[in-house]
């Protein structure tokens, strides 16, 4: 570890309360303001928690990776400070591997608070260093409230390392936290935790290391959120300050980091208990200490983190309900396409209901047979007014044509609903398939019909022609008939009536159309006209036809329901979105209506513009 206790000149305290219009810790210019604020925060972090994104999108993982960070600045930061706001300001001490933070930390307090070594990652654990005086405050686990307080080091995942120093001055406190390019994923995680709940930041880079990437995209975030930022360069030959000096300038200005207080530390050795000479850090100590001696100081450090972190929350806010709305819509166009591949299915049963196609093959030989010879067709015309009383006789003589017939119908009419439901069925996993969200939900069993609907559709046809039967008995045009006929009778006219409903229209056939295929229909509904009468016929058959249709859909929606329920399970409701809209609203009229609505996120406590490297 090294420092130069002559590179840097840190500014005078009371210069940065000035630059940032602070009123002091103790001045209270909106209480009311700062109440409600702090309800509709409570309000945001609630809505924050209830946000799910469970549809696998591109904007999915990063929403899920700032609702944890925005959860965790609220509970670790936002809310406890704004309920203490004259609490001991926290500097947390972040950096690369290896950049020194721990011996930085021990030389700051001239104690060895914190274990530095050549092993790495050496700060598994944070710690939390305070004057003893300020130690209840951050023993009681307001801020930070997640981590464990421990009163030893320990390797333990989430907990927090807390020590006094006589030597370090009321009113501050660091925190050594674990390295930010951690080989261990957790503690990489850690470390920006810690990083979003300081007050100010001590960013602690090298000579060898100021460049690397990682490091510099915090900073943009600590940038954006508006968090106070202070730098060490550290270990720089004395031969390259100059130059590494100016070009870690250079970067910051760049990254609109330019006011930032940068303190250089030679290259140097450390004494027998592993801290840094008093000459290397003394400019960065006494920093701090005019620091910790000036509560205005501390008050406008505070007030410039709290107001910018709270600005920085509307935008990431906006993201969390944009992505919510990307989930629900996804979710939509998902059930779209189910439902459209379901509807095709419903409508190629209707239309097969009205071209004849299911009045072809086994069928149409079953009803040929049913109602007589191709003789009767043809004297069909002549004898309309004969046709009932042969039509009864002939019911009553043919129990086995009858009991055929039913079966052709039924067997027909379960071929063609297993056929549109496996086609609406491979059509809804195609068009999942073809869904980055829909990919995800998909199950193999989904890209057929289910393996209940063959017996379900069954049993839907066969329900729907005892149905037919019914509407027979108790609607029939002409009541004395199916009194006559008895039950026999009723069954006939009942297949009678299925046969209509294969048909969009009731009407008496032409020689040429008896003559034609659509001659079996024809035949079926003069039949009934013979029987019942033209209006009658076509009541029966539109009912019939309407109750076969309903149940019909009633079955592929149960199909459908199979993918359905899935995206159920996954949708976010738009309450999600209307929450998270709702919430930033009020937090950000809070913020407006509280003492930290003039702090712009930009604002920086900068060194004196007479800095040195």
């Amino acid at each position: 570890m090294t420092t130069n206790g002559d590179s840097a000149s840190p500014s005078g305290a009371p210069a940065v309360a000035a630059r940032t219009g602070s009123r002091g810790a103790g001045e209270d210019r909106s209480v009311t303001g700062d109440d409600r604020l702090t309800d509709a925060l409570t309000g945001l972090r609630a809505a924050i928690g209830a946000a799910r994104f469970p549809l696998v999108l591109p904007s999915a993982e990063p929403a899920r990776r700032i609702g944890a960070a925005l959860t965790d600045q609220l509970d670790d930061y936002l809310l406890p400070r704004l309920s203490r706001l004259d609490a001991p300001l926290l500097v947390v001490v972040g950096g690369s591997t290896g950049a020194g933070k721990s011996t930085l930390v021990n030389s700051l307090v001239q104690a060895r608070v914190s274990a530095a070594g050549v092993l790495r990652p050496t700060t598994r654990s944070p710690v939390l260093v305070c004057n003893p005086a300020d130690s209840p405050w951050f023993r009681r686990g307001e801020l930070l409230p997640g981590l464990t307080r421990t009163n030893q080091p320990s390797d333990a995942p989430g907990t927090l390392h807390l020590v006094t120093a006589p030597a370090l001055a009321p009113g501050l406190a660091f925190l050594d936290a674990p390295d930010i390019d951690s080989v261990v994923d957790a503690n990489r995680a850690l470390a920006g935790q810690l990083l979003a709940a300081a007050d100010l930041w001590l960013f602690v880079t090298t000579a060898a290391r100021y460049a690397d990437a990682v490091p510099w995209e915090l900073l943009r975030g600590a940038r954006a959120r508006g968090a106070v930022i202070a730098l060490v360069l550290d270990r720089v030959p004395a031969e390259a300050t100059d130059e590494v000096s100016a070009h870690l300038v250079e970067m910051l200005v760049e990254q609109d980091l330019g006011a930032a207080p940068l303190f250089v530390l030679p290259e140097t050795w450390v004494d027998g208990q592993g801290l840094l000479p008093d000459r290397v850090t003394a400019p960065l100590a006494d920093w701090f200490a005019r620091l910790a001696a000036d509560a205005e100081a501390r008050a406008a450090v505070v007030r410039q983190t709290l107001g910018g972190a709270l600005a920085a929350l509307q935008p990431a806010v906006r993201s969390l309900t944009e992505a919510a709305e990307e989930q629900v819509a996804a979710a939509d166009a998902l059930d779209e396409r189910v439902r459209a591949a379901y509807r095709a299915a419903d409508r190629t049963v209707e239309q097969g209901l009205r071209d004849g196609r299911l009045l072809r093959g086994e069928v149409l030989a079953r009803w040929q047979e049913f109602v007589g010879t191709g003789e009767f067709l043809r004297n069909l015309e002549a004898r309309v007014g004969r046709l009932r009383d042969r039509v009864v006789a002939a019911f009553s003589r043919r129990p086995a044509p009858a009991v055929e017939l039913s079966d052709a119908i039924e067997s027909q009419l379960v071929t063609l609903l297993r056929g549109v439901a496996a086609e609406a069925a491979e059509h809804a996993y195609t068009g999942w398939k073809a869904h980055p969200a829909g990919v995800a939900l998909l199950a193999p069993d989904l890209a057929q019909h289910s393996p209940e609907l063959p017996e379900r559709a069954e049993r839907l046809v066969r329900d729907w022609q005892r149905g037919v039967l019914e509407l027979v008995r108790t609607e029939g045009g002409d009541r004395r008939f199916v009194a006559r006929t008895a039950a026999y009778a009723v069954n006939a006219t009942g297949l009678a009536v299925m046969i209509a409903v294969f048909a969009s229209t009731a009407f008496i056939p032409t020689g040429l159309e008896v003559a034609t295929g659509a001659g079996t229909t024809v035949a079926g509904q003069a039949v009934l006209q013979a029987v019942f009468g033209d209006q009658a016929v076509r009541t029966l058959a539109g009912k019939a036809r309407a109750d076969l249709l309903e149940r019909v859909r009633a079955l592929l929606d149960d199909e459908a329901a199979r993918y359905l329920t899935r995206t159920e399970q996954a949708r976010p409701t738009a309450r999600t979105v209307v929450a998270l809209r709702r919430a930033a609203e009020q937090v950000e009229a809070g913020r407006l209506q509280s003492r930290f609505a003039e702090v712009a996120p930009a604002t920086r406590v900068a060194a004196d513009e007479g800095r040195q490297a």
